[in-house]
């Protein structure tokens, strides 16, 4: 994983430990994951907001093309 050996990797999470702590660890884990949550809630809800305005401009499009049919059906039977 990047390079790095076992040992290496056990360093810095040793330094990580006595950096933070061992109360204050748990504590950043839990606000990277509930600002992990909310990034994906708010790319979800873009998402779709714009699948949603998709599907009303397709729908617009669907009316506008039946009554051009409507129309020209019409003007074919007078």
């Amino acid at each position: 994983m990047f390079g790095l050996g076992a040992g290496e990797i056990f360093v810095i999470l040793f330094v990580f430990l006595l950096f933070f702590g061992s109360k204050k660890i748990p504590e950043l884990a839990r606000g990277l994951g509930k600002g992990i949550r909310e990034f994906k809630d708010a790319a979800n809800n873009i998402q779709k907001e714009i699948n949603d305005s998709a599907k009303g401009v397709s729908e617009v499009k669907e009316i506008k093309e039946l009554k051009e049919l409507k129309d020209d059906f019409s003007k074919k039977i007078i």
